[in-house]
């Protein structure tokens, strides 16, 4: 066989058989930033992460404080980042040195989807005057959350006996991510206060809750929205994230849902079933 056509005829099975799987879609990476004083994110997160691989194809990092989660100035690995395609943030009151904070802040740069439980609003607790005194706004932002809890946002909450009912928002009744949530439920978690001005203008509301036995006047707040943030990330972000919201299958939906929503990727239509989490709540530091 002449040279040519034989050089042509491997050059054409070449790309017939071999490209699919050369160009094999590689499977996306999720990496979850852990460091929380309360509601026990470094172990209820695992569990998520350990479905998304199990059943929904998936890789994951969990990324933990050490030596315990109320060290607050140190979650080693965070290079793992620049390799995710999704960061979850489970963070409460941290001070992270420069060299950790500049994985986070490339991260964001990078302009790739953002997810965020609860104490995120106040991720960062930076004395004034701080050299990282910034990143105490993480919650606005990289979420569109409040910036840092009190201050002129009034970020609060209604007290630690009350709990919420959480309703879908009717307008945003056939957003992919609220598949398979129930139209109204209820949660261990105190209702957070962020409203007037947040969600930041621009966000989609998916959730709303109303507090049950609060201690204060309390008036109905979102609980969830999505939105871009000021890098251009897409974002999701709840202020649910009590370990006992984690035992309620809308919420378990919830989350499984952003998760590929973050991704661009669909919405699994069939539930792979509700997760067993069982993690207790501690005492706030």
């Amino acid at each position: 066989m002449n040279t040519f056509f034989a050089g042509l005829l491997l050059t054409i099975s070449t790309v017939l058989f071999c490209t699919p799987s050369s160009q094999k879609t590689k499977k996306p990476l999720v990496v979850f930033v852990c460091g929380d004083h309360e509601y026990s994110g470094e172990e209820t997160l695992p569990i998520i992460a350990a479905e998304l691989e199990k059943n929904y194809g998936m890789r994951t990092i969990v990324l933990k404080a050490s030596p315990d989660h109320n060290s607050e100035e140190n979650i080693p690995g965070l290079e793992a980042l620049k390799e995710a395609d999704l960061a979850v943030f489970y963070l409460r009151w941290r001070r992270l040195p420069s060299e950790q904070l500049a994985h986070i802040e490339a991260y964001l740069k990078s302009g790739k989807p953002v997810m965020g439980f609860r104490t995120t609003t106040h991720a960062f607790n930076f004395p004034k005057g701080h050299p990282s005194e910034k990143w105490n706004a993480f919650g606005e932002f990289a979420l569109n959350a409040p910036p840092g809890w009190g201050g002129k946002a009034k970020h609060t909450h209604y007290g630690h006996n009350s709990s919420t009912d959480v309703s879908v928002v009717p307008k945003a009744a056939d957003n992919p991510i609220l598949t398979g949530v129930a139209k109204d439920f209820h949660v261990r978690s105190w209702l957070y206060h962020v409203v007037p001005d947040y969600p930041l203008k621009g966000s989609t509301l998916l959730l709303t809750g109303k507090a049950v036995n609060p201690q204060t006047a309390a008036v109905e707040n979102p609980v969830a929205w999505t939105g871009t943030n000021s890098f251009g990330g897409k974002i999701f972000m709840t202020t649910l994230g009590h370990p006992e919201d984690f035992r309620i299958e809308s919420f378990q939906r919830l989350v499984i849902n952003a998760v590929h929503d973050e991704l661009g990727l669909k919405v699994p239509k069939k539930w792979k079933g509700k997760m067993d989490i069982q993690v207790p709540y501690r005492v706030a530091k």
